[in-house]
């Protein structure tokens, strides 16, 4: 039987976190360098970004402003903090650090085309749902030509959590025994979509985005399963249809 598969972007499609974790270690070096001092290091530099961007996409969801400006709240941490004098140079070189993530080349991950192809033929029906700003998600979705296989089953939202999914399925009338989500984000995939009743399959990342990773609170009602990659996917649901 035809199932209803909901396709996570980022880090499940395409390669997204070693972009942010790329430029997280340039800004962390830099913040060591400026400062020289024993109480900032890459560790604690990383740390306290990662609170502060961790608390803006709680609050407000995924904007891309969120990203520069979480280095640019902890370079003015740790400059009251040891009083430091701030210049307007070195924002605006750690504003660009953080900026330029958006604008990396879109990378498939390994086996997305084939693994995309196969579900078209075994004739399930394919959605993608991600989050972030319409303007750069649209922009990654036509590199990879994925209207191929999604056509206007496409999904942009702004905050991901478990209102918006249990919200997006109701409006576009998925008939949940049959629906999947598939994605690398426990918490903006996985557990939004057991609380909803459907389906999931999480796609382990080697290097996951602390944020993501939450603890499971839901019994499934469906099927739960892990996998280490996407080849793994049509087989999974050729045996569950």
């Amino acid at each position: 039987m035809s199932q209803q598969i909901l396709f996570d972007l980022d880090d499940t499609l395409i390669y997204c976190n070693r972009y942010f974790f790329r430029a997280i270690d340039r800004f962390a070096e830099q913040m060591v360098i400026w400062f020289s001092d024993p109480s900032v290091t890459m560790d604690t530099v990383k740390n306290k970004q990662h609170d502060i961007d961790s608390a803006l996409i709680a609050e407000t969801g995924f904007k891309s402003e969120h990203f520069p400006h979480s280095f640019l709240e902890t370079y003015h941490y740790y400059s009251q903090l040891l009083g430091r004098a701030q210049s307007s140079i070195e924002k605006d070189m750690l504003w660009k650090i953080g900026i330029d993530v958006y604008a990396h080349e879109t990378e498939p991950y390994p086996d997305m085309e084939d693994t995309l192809q196969q579900l078209q033929k075994q004739g399930h029906e394919l959605h993608l749902y991600t989050g972030g700003e319409h303007k750069i998600q649209l922009r990654k979705i036509e590199d990879m030509g994925l209207a191929r296989y999604f056509d206007d089953r496409i999904y942009v939202r702004q905050i991901k959590n478990i209102s918006a999914l249990d919200e997006l399925l109701s409006n576009e009338a998925f008939e949940r025994p049959r629906t999947w989500m598939i994605g690398n984000s426990i918490r903006n995939d996985i557990v939004p979509a057991l609380h909803a009743g459907i389906h999931a399959i999480h796609i382990e990342v080697p290097d996951e985005w602390t944020y993501n990773i939450i603890q499971v609170d839901v019994e499934p009602q469906g099927h739960y399963l892990s996998v280490q990659s996407l080849k793994e996917i049509p087989s999974i649901l050729a045996r569950s249809s």
